[in-house]
């Protein structure tokens, strides 16, 4: 729900990091690759019970993922191909993340099973709902170069939930539970929102 957002304000204030992507000679993909990277660190601090530090390394690599595309759009780069890769790191990070809670809170081992079958559903209809949206020709919401259909539980919310778990990790039992009902309600709207413009 609020991805929108951010992606409306973060051009405005990323002209510094793009300066430092050019001046490194960085590439878009990089960018995306560097931000996997770093999610992948940050999931073994996860793991390591390290959890201020593995927040603010997440969120580092979610500032690559936020302006690679920016990046890209900025000096003529885009790709199809970088865009495949933007969603598939994506998903990558976020579900390593659920891995490294897991090896930290192995008794919550179903919760963690719950979240990443969750996460198939949450961007198997993602996509092929955007997919079918742009074939009807609803009017695109963001400027993404694969387009995803609108879900309570996106980027944003996922990263909030991921830093909840670590601030509060006496709570994590049921703040994941919260988690799974949030990304429960995505999956269910989603389909709701599939039928009502698919319904024709």
């Amino acid at each position: 729900m609020i991805d929108n957002s951010f992606r409306h304000v973060l051009p405005k204030y990323s002209s510094q990091l793009i300066r430092l992507y050019k001046f490194l000679r960085l590439t878009p993909n990089h960018i995306t690759l560097l931000g996997l990277l770093i999610g992948f660190f940050s999931a073994f601090l996860v793991s390591r019970h390290e959890f201020i530090w593995a927040g603010i390394i997440w969120w580092c690599g979610r500032l690559l993922d936020g302006t690679d595309g920016i990046y890209a759009r900025a000096t003529g780069q885009s790709s199809a191909f970088g865009a495949f890769l933007d969603i598939l790191f994506d998903m990558a990070a976020y579900s390593s993340m659920i891995v490294g809670f897991a090896i930290a809170f192995p008794e919550l081992h179903f919760n963690w099973m719950v979240i990443l079958f969750l996460y198939v559903l949450c961007i198997t209809g993602a996509l092929s709902l955007g997919n079918l949206e742009d074939k009807d020709k609803v009017p695109d919401r963001d400027n993404r170069g694969l387009r995803l259909a609108a879900g309570i539980a996106e980027g944003g919310e996922t990263g909030i939930a991921y830093t909840l778990f670590l601030l509060f990790p006496s709570q994590v039992d049921i703040l994941s539970k919260i988690w799974i009902l949030i990304l429960t309600l995505t999956v269910i709207s989603r389909t709701l929102l599939a039928r009502k413009e698919l319904k024709s």
